[in-house]
């Protein structure tokens, strides 16, 4: 789930990589966007439910969801949108409590990086749903976009 993304030298604030950012494992907002890296938008990323719901219906609301967002900036002429790191936080800490309450979270599988040797082992996508999920992000994005920076 990580190793596409961390195979790019992405570049945050303060030239951070997503590789450091990541060291302890994947961190994000929604699966969607990363504290400390603006207007970067990962579709169907960690902590997002993409390998366990229908992955086309999870790229499908995740590229709307991304393209009502930009509108949204460009219709309050606001050019860059982040993660803040309380809701980015929060995000892990749910996905972390709803994780527990299943049999995946003891896994041995890639879902949570055991695939990678050295790689800690991090829950990586979201169990709560893909409705509840969705849910989340349509209350996000009507709430001009709860939990992220925007200027």
């Amino acid at each position: 789930m990580t190793g596409a993304l961390l195979s790019i030298d992405i570049l945050g604030k303060d030239n951070i990589k997503l590789s450091e950012k990541w060291k302890e494992g994947p961190r994000s907002y929604l699966g969607l966007s990363i504290q400390g890296f603006p207007n970067f938008f990962t579709v169907t990323g960690p902590r997002s439910p993409s390998v366990l719901t229908n992955m086309m219906v999870a790229i499908e609301q995740h590229v709307e969801w991304i393209y009502n967002c930009i509108k949204y900036l460009y219709d309050i002429d606001k050019k860059e949108i982040e993660a803040d790191l309380v809701a980015e936080n929060n995000w892990m800490d749910h996905v972390s409590d709803v994780a527990t309450d299943t049999l995946r979270d003891t896994c041995n599988s890639w879902y949570v990086g055991a695939n990678v040797p050295g790689k800690k082992r991090v829950f990586m996508p979201y169990v709560g749903g893909f409705g509840n999920y969705r849910k989340k992000c349509d209350e996000i994005a009507m709430k001009k976009y709860l939990g992220f920076s925007i200027s």
